[in-house]
């Protein structure tokens, strides 16, 4: 099931407490195996061309009676693939380009294989978070 890591629910929760969520610079990763709420890290592409896209989101709107959805306001291009990659399935959204900690993450509605020479990209609008 889509949705947060179990770390950043964390953070969110903390807020509680009074501890405060500080903002991130926030970078899309594709998955040939998707990750999990619960932590497991699932399967990021590493292939010839591709690293982490920065993101930039728009404001919160209603997505439906209880929940609020943020969309990409630019365009997210990765690759191009050097060599065929293995086929994407989910996307993640990280505080950093490298490494860093897993935020959300969601199955795509259309796997892609980005074979050589071609692109993979999100035109803006088309990549939304949701939370509840």
């Amino acid at each position: 099931m889509p949705g947060k890591s179990h770390a950043y629910s964390d953070a969110i929760l903390n807020v509680l407490n009074g501890t405060a969520v500080t903002g991130v610079s926030p970078f899309v990763a594709l998955f040939s195996v998707a990750p999990g709420d619960d932590g497991s890290a699932g399967t990021e592409l590493v292939d010839s061309g591709y690293s982490r896209q920065a993101v930039t989101f728009g404001a919160p709107a209603p997505a439906t009676a209880n929940a609020q959805q943020v969309a990409n306001t630019n365009n997210i291009q990765f690759g191009p693939a050097a060599a065929d990659w293995l086929q994407a399935v989910a996307f993640g959204i990280f505080d950093a380009q490298a490494n860093g900690n897993l935020l959300y993450w969601n199955t795509l509605t259309a796997p892609k294989t980005v074979q050589m020479g071609d692109f993979g990209q999100f035109a803006p609008g088309s990549l939304v978070v949701e939370e509840d």
